[in-house]
């Protein structure tokens, strides 16, 4: 910004209308801040304003009396300073041209008035609005004020003479002025003052006391600028010519030598050497940051070099090398809120509780590393936050899912533009301690590609016996990760690498049953949603009967996202309807939910339908929880041949061709005839094509649909089951039962055909689950079939054509 004086010559005031003496000044005036610069009275400032705020203060000035109040910022770091951030006294001024540029901002032209203190602000938003008091000065001075304004004019003629920053304009400009105080004004806005100084002289009222300010300021310019000549004449003795930049280095170095200053550049150095000092890196840490600095102070200020340096300088000084929050080890305290937190989730819980005891035994000890399995929606993101809250620790969280650079991880190497540490230490150095609770969302999601496989750099960060000393290959330092609490979510294992997965203590977070739901809704995403709709509780009430029909009949998930979607649309409606002034208060009911969330989406009896010949029902596991599958069998006239459809995967056909082999070894038991799969086609189908199935648990399913095909005996539709099958019948166990069992208990079975090898597995299913079905427990094949299929044999039909 430039301070052009009135009488100053130039081309600039020469095509600007300047405003007349004597106009009014309103009592209440816009204030725009001004960033270290100063307006006095009478001097023409060219601004350009660019902030939202400010465009409309200025707009809105121009459009009324086009007259504001600036003041100067008292920090100039400041985007949006408040009242107490600027000073008290500034400048009104007038409003001469003002240009509004095609990028929305403005190139405005004021010029200083009088100068004003703001005695009270009225205003806060969209700009600053005051009440100004004018601040009179004397219209009439005494001869002895306009002896000290000559003495004054005298030694800024004498400065200009020896200083090439006052141009002969400037000087004959301020020759021009008659007044003392304007001359006084004009004098302190062309010195090299601080903003604190040039401040100093605007709220210096007294003329006496102004000029004698101006006149010590001059005498201290004088003094250095005779100073300068003295140092100038001796350091050229010493310099070849053409070394122009090399000799202005040492007349500032040695300037600062006589008057005991350091430079910024010698300053900034010093403090980044205290910095790094009380970082409390370790030593051969702090070493390589010494060496760094060194070569950063021999650099030129503006290289691209000394950036990059400086950069790195930054991040080895803010990152938290020895500071740790201190872990709260009252586990009755830590308990109460994982519980306040969480419903049931006990195995989590009780880790974290194990944790804790350990480290109140033992201060060292190191960080468990979690991987937290299970469907979307069961609450393992928040209960990373849970447990860090319940720690005392910070909490940092990064999404791994689509990260395929291994760079994302280790960083990249300062030789790259724009390098950056990887996320790893960037999670720290957001959380500011060394001990945070660090969770990586997603970790079953990695990709790799020919950036490098991110998963491979994950196999340092989270091995306790090595991430001690982990090397991100931007710091080229260790960092110590030991202390870190990590835990990594996933909805599958599948996918993790081995050597990953074998670092990680895995803990199970299955689905939850519908009891569970039930209370979760009741007491953590019912008052959520009514919160976050602006809801009281007088005017809504869930019943648990509409709970349960509404996890029925509208969501169908291991999770709870769907159902706390729900809740949020009967709040959405209930909502809509206190608005339009409707008050009465909304019971939900099994009755209403139709009226308030539309026709049922899931109806048991419409997917599980009657008993059907070759037609079963199965149980699978997905990376979402439990389902149950369908599968179904068909003979038609033909020549024998097998055809399996439904999208299914190597292992699952290999099921059918084992369970159709048993079929085949068991005809005459089954009674079915000997030449039957010679005349007729056998077709085996899994409903919803479009999603691939894989694994040899539906292997007794197959069989069971197979065998009801050929005897054309139905097969029980509330019955479902899994299992393995073997080419002799045996049933071997399988995986997923929770989620499997979970999943036939929502959809309406009644019940359930499981391998006796998972009679443990039963332990993990919730009592009141297990109560409510009819649990089969079976060795071998013979056994599901009777259970699974009733009545006689049908007799084939004598036309060709399907069963």
């Amino acid at each position: 910004m430039s301070l052009v004086p009135l009488g100053a010559p130039g081309d600039l005031l020469e095509r600007t209308r300047l405003v007349p003496e004597g106009i009014r000044i309103p009592p209440e005036l816009p204030v725009l801040p001004l960033k270290d610069a100063v307006l006095y009275p009478g001097m023409v400032v060219p601004l350009v304003v660019a902030k939202p705020s400010s465009v409309q203060l200025v707009s809105d000035a121009a459009a009324g009396e086009r007259i504001l109040a600036i003041v100067a910022a008292k920090s100039p770091t400041l985007e949006s300073p408040g009242p107490e951030d600027v000073y008290r006294v500034g400048t009104a001024a007038a409003i001469i041209r003002l240009l509004r540029l095609p990028d929305g901002t403005l190139n405005l032209l004021v010029q200083g008035l009088s100068r004003i203190r703001l005695a009270e602000f009225v205003r806060h938003e969209p700009y600053l609005v005051a009440k100004v008091i004018t601040l009179e000065e004397a219209k009439e001075w005494p001869p002895e004020l306009s002896a000290l304004a000559r003495n004054i004019l005298g030694m800024f003629q004498q400065l200009g003479g020896i200083t090439p920053f006052l141009p002969p304009e400037l000087i004959a400009a301020a020759s021009a002025i008659e007044e003392p105080g304007r001359l006084a004004d004009f004098i302190a806005s062309s010195l090299n003052l601080s903003l604190e100084e040039r401040q100093e002289i605007l709220e210096t009222i007294d003329l006496r006391a102004r000029l004698e300010r101006v006149m010590a300021f001059l005498s201290r310019e004088l003094e250095l600028a005779e100073l300068g000549r003295k140092i100038q004449s001796q350091v050229q003795q010493e310099l070849e010519k053409g070394q122009r930049e090399f000799i202005l280095r040492k007349q500032l170095e040695a300037i600062q030598k006589e008057l005991g200053m350091v430079d910024e550049r010698t300053q900034e150095i010093q403090e980044l050497r205290e910095a790094i000092s009380k970082s409390g890196m370790p030593p051969e840490v702090e070493k390589e940051a010494m060496r760094e600095l060194d070569r950063l102070s021999k650099m030129p200020p503006g290289s691209a070099e000394a950036t990059v340096s400086r950069t790195y300088l930054d991040w080895l000084i803010t990152l938290p090398w020895n500071k740790s929050t201190e872990d709260n080890l009252d586990i009755t305290r830590a308990q109460r809120i994982l519980d306040e937190d969480h419903y049931d989730l006990e195995k989590v819980k009780e880790r974290i509780l194990e944790f804790l005891a350990v480290r109140s035994l033992r201060k060292d000890a190191k960080g468990p590393i979690l991987c937290f399995v299970g469907p979307p929606g069961v609450g393992k993101t928040s209960l990373g936050q849970s447990i860090a809250k319940a720690l005392g620790r910070k909490f940092v969280r990064i999404s791994l899912g689509g990260v395929r650079d291994e760079a994302e991880i280790r960083g990249h190497r300062r030789t790259y533009v724009g390098a950056l540490p990887g996320r790893i230490i960037q999670g720290i150095q957001r959380a500011g301690t060394n001990n945070p609770v660090f969770m990586l969302d997603e970790i079953d999601k990695i990709g790799a590609d020919f950036r490098g496989d991110p998963a491979a750099a994950l196999l340092e960060v989270l091995d306790p016996e090595q991430n001690h000393s982990f090397s991100d290959h931007y710091l080229g330092v260790p960092f110590d990760l030991s202390r870190v609490l990590f835990i990594a979510t996933a909805n599958v294992l599948h996918t993790i690498p081995p050597a990953l997965l074998d670092r990680m203590e895995v803990i199970t977070i299955p689905g939850y049953t519908e009891e569970q739901k039930v209370e979760i809704a009741r007491r953590y995403l019912i008052p959520r949603q009514l919160a976050e709709h602006g809801l009281a509780s007088e005017l809504i009430q869930f019943t648990d009967e509409g709970l349960v029909a509404l996890i029925r009949g509208y969501t169908r998930e291991a999770g709870l996202r769907n159902l706390e979607r729900e809740i949020a649309g009967i709040c959405r409606k209930v909502a809509r309807r206190v608005a339009a002034g409707q008050m009465e208060k909304v019971v939900v009911v099994p009755e209403v939910l139709e009226e308030l969330v539309g026709p049922v989406k899931f109806h048991s009896e419409a997917l599980l339908g009657r008993d059907e010949v070759g037609a079963a029902t199965g149980m699978a596991w997905t990376p979402v929880g439990g389902d149950i599958l369908q599968v179904e069998a068909a003979l038609v006239r033909g020549r024998g041949r097998v055809v399996i459809t439904g999208q299914l995967g190597e292992v699952m056909q290999e099921s059918a061709k084992a369970a159709l082999t048993y079929i085949r070894s068991r005809m005459q038991e089954l009674g079915i005839p000997e030449d039957l799969f010679e005349h007729y086609d056998l077709h085996i189908h899994v409903p919803a094509g479009a999603i691939p199935k894989d694994g040899p648990s539906a292997g007794v399913t197959i069989a069971t649909a197979v065998a009801s095909a050929a005897t054309k005996r139905p097969v029980r539709k509330r019955v479902a089951m899994t299992g393995e099958i073997t080419l002799h019948g045996r049933v071997l166990p399988v995986g997923g039962i929770r989620e499997k069992v979970l999943a036939a208990h929502r959809s309406g079975v009644e019940e359930v055909i499981l391998p006796k090898g998972n009679e443990q597995d039963l332990r993990e299913v919730p009592a009141s689950v297990r109560a409510a079905l009819r649990i089969h427990l079976v060795e071998h094949m013979d056994e599901i079939l009777k259970i699974a299929l009733v009545g006689e044999p049908i007799p084939q039909p004598a036309a060709a054509g399907g069963s």
